[in-house]
């Protein structure tokens, strides 16, 4: 592995907060070619997330021994098989969730909240998130959310496939979703879901649009204006297929994070 240090210029030097918060915040490590961002945890809250897509195995590797011996734990996300079997090779104890297509390496002794489902834990007074699916055809991008918040310490649940085809299916889970501090809202097709939920809540929800669905759906296009357009006030809205953005953002909330750019990483929420 070639690794070198390299501390990068700090546009705000007379920070004390940042400075005085776990390191140096602008420091970057090069990795074969890779800055990796040793610095974001200070800055943002959490460690640099790994988009595995198009990235060599062997980097990746890299990458997380590198993350690892700075104390951070790691995703990564949208990996191939190649990439999942080097670093199973590296680090037997790293958690692979195939539908999800994430990788979640944690420090030794770290312990991460389970990603809950089903009624029986509907009283769960730690939940904070839900991650709701329109259909199950849209389960692996919400699978990217949900282990995102895992990831981030977030206490999650899980409630599939409750789309407006079949309004009924989702009114036993209002008083569930009243109780969080966010909902992430996956859906493909016509994209109706976000904005029913968001009728019945006053929290946030995070509009996932997928390209699941036919012709017209435009690969998601049509979720995604759909989502964009909706008529509740609470409903925001990322990317296509961008679970990982949907569940980030989530967590933020949550932690707070986005209003204390400083907070330290913390996993026994």
């Amino acid at each position: 592995m070639n690794v070198e240090n390299q501390m990068t210029g700090n546009p705000h030097s007379d920070n004390s907060s940042l400075a005085a918060n776990g390191g140096d915040f602008a420091r970057t490590v090069n990795v074969d070619g890779a800055a990796v961002d040793l610095g974001r945890a200070v800055r943002c809250g959490f460690p640099e997330v790994v988009f595995g897509e198009g990235k060599p195995p062997e980097l990746v590797v890299d990458i997380l021994k590198t993350q690892r011996a700075a104390g951070q734990r790691s995703l990564v996300t949208r990996v191939n098989n190649e990439q999942v079997q080097a670093v199973q090779d590296a680090f037997p104890e790293v958690q692979y969730h195939q539908l999800a297509r994430t990788l979640t390496l944690t420090l030794p002794d770290e312990i991460l909240p389970d990603i809950v489902s089903g009624m029986e834990h509907a009283a769960d007074s730690r939940l904070q998130v839900a991650v709701v699916t329109a259909g199950s055809s849209d389960a692996a991008v919400a699978a990217e959310a949900a282990e995102t918040l895992r990831w981030m310490g977030v206490h999650t649940i899980s409630i599939c496939d409750v789309g407006v085809a079949g309004p009924q299916r989702l009114l036993p889970w209002v008083p569930v979703l009243q109780r969080m501090q966010v909902v992430v809202c996956v859906a493909g097709m016509e994209a109706a879901l976000p904005s029913v939920i968001g009728g019945y809540l006053s929290c946030p929800v995070i509009g996932v649009p997928t390209s699941v669905g036919y012709g017209a759906s435009f690969q998601g296009v049509t979720a995604m204006l759909s989502m964009l357009t909706c008529c509740a006030s609470n409903v925001v809205t990322v990317n296509i297929d961008a679970g990982f953005r949907g569940g980030y953002v989530a967590g933020l909330i949550v932690k707070g994070s986005a209003k204390s750019p400083n907070s330290q990483l913390d996993s026994e929420t």
